[in-house]
């Protein structure tokens, strides 16, 4: 065995471990959740084979679609509300817009560090009918009997779950923003002021610009989690009342670990994530079309 082949064989052997547990927790999972979605399947006995069947129930499953929907609006919350929001935030932070800025950065970064179940129980008491809102609209509004029932509405339920995700969420895309506008030389903002430009035109023209790489990043990372949305979601209402805050993830959980149907479970995960790659091409084809990677 000649020295380029040891050397060769012993790069393998240091990649080994770990191949060996990223095929065991994502590759075999992926190719199994793939056959299973053939098969109607409790979780023991027997594997009855319906072919693509579960993939034919899906598109005209009611609840599909409604977690379809949710998990697009939260898409749209995400990449055009939480991204903006945290570039807006960090550029005031860089540019010391704010007095006691270190404070401020604090104060907004702390959402994403709380736990997601923790959040979701602080805003369900928020949201109740004893809690700040409720009490803060009737004090505005000097009607002692109202009662906030956008939760009842099938279209408007998902909005304080997305008001929530906005609150947490923005924090985690202004830290990225303010790293990289750190890295802008100071020198080009201060040439801008000096020919007359606002902070405004400084913004869209200068920042903005020299930041697409890191918008098209936070895009994916936006949209990738949007269609991952569990934790604070099932915490808060669990998809309910009535489905309508259910997204394709809470469904899938549901679907699986509470109906034990392991096929429509399986399924609905393989549909995840050919919506989210679809996502990210489009994304990154619009990106290209811009050229901002």
């Amino acid at each position: 065995m000649n020295y380029r082949t040891n050397k060769l064989l012993s790069h393998y052997l240091f990649i080994l471990p770990a191949f060996i547990i990223f095929a065991g927790i994502m590759v075999f999972p992926l190719f199994y959740s793939i056959f299973l979605s053939f098969f109607n399947w409790k979780g023991f006995g027997p594997k009855d084979f319906v072919g693509l069947g579960n993939y034919f129930r899906m598109f005209t499953d009611p609840i599909f679609h409604i977690g379809f929907r949710n998990n697009l609006m939260i898409v749209l919350v995400s990449v055009g509300g939480q991204i903006p929001l945290g570039m807006l935030l960090a550029y005031m932070l860089h540019r010391k817009m704010v007095k006691k800025a270190d404070l401020f950065e604090v104060l907004i970064f702390l959402p994403i560090t709380i736990s997601s179940v923790i959040i979701a129980q602080l805003w369900n008491r928020i949201f109740s009918p004893v809690g700040i809102f409720t009490s803060l609209i009737r004090t505005l509004t000097k009607n002692p009997d109202y009662i906030m029932t956008i939760v009842e509405h099938k279209d408007w339920a998902i909005l304080p779950i997305m008001f929530v995700l906005l609150w947490q969420h923005t924090s985690l895309y202004m830290v990225i923003f303010l790293a990289n506008l750190q890295r802008i030389p100071q020198s080009i903002i201060e040439s801008a002021q000096l020919e007359g430009a606002t902070e405004g035109r400084i913004f869209l023209r200068i920042i903005m610009p020299m930041l697409g790489s890191v918008i098209f990043i936070n895009s994916i990372l936006a949209i990738s989690g949007s269609f991952k949305s569990f934790d604070l979601i099932y915490s808060m209402t669990a998809g309910g009342p009535a489905h309508y805050t259910e997204v394709i993830a809470v469904y899938m959980y549901n679907s699986t670990f509470v109906h034990q149907n392991y096929g429509y479970g399986s399924a609905l995960s393989i549909i995840i994530i050919v919506f989210v790659v679809l996502s990210l091409l489009i994304t990154r084809g619009v990106s290209k079309a811009f050229k901002i990677e």
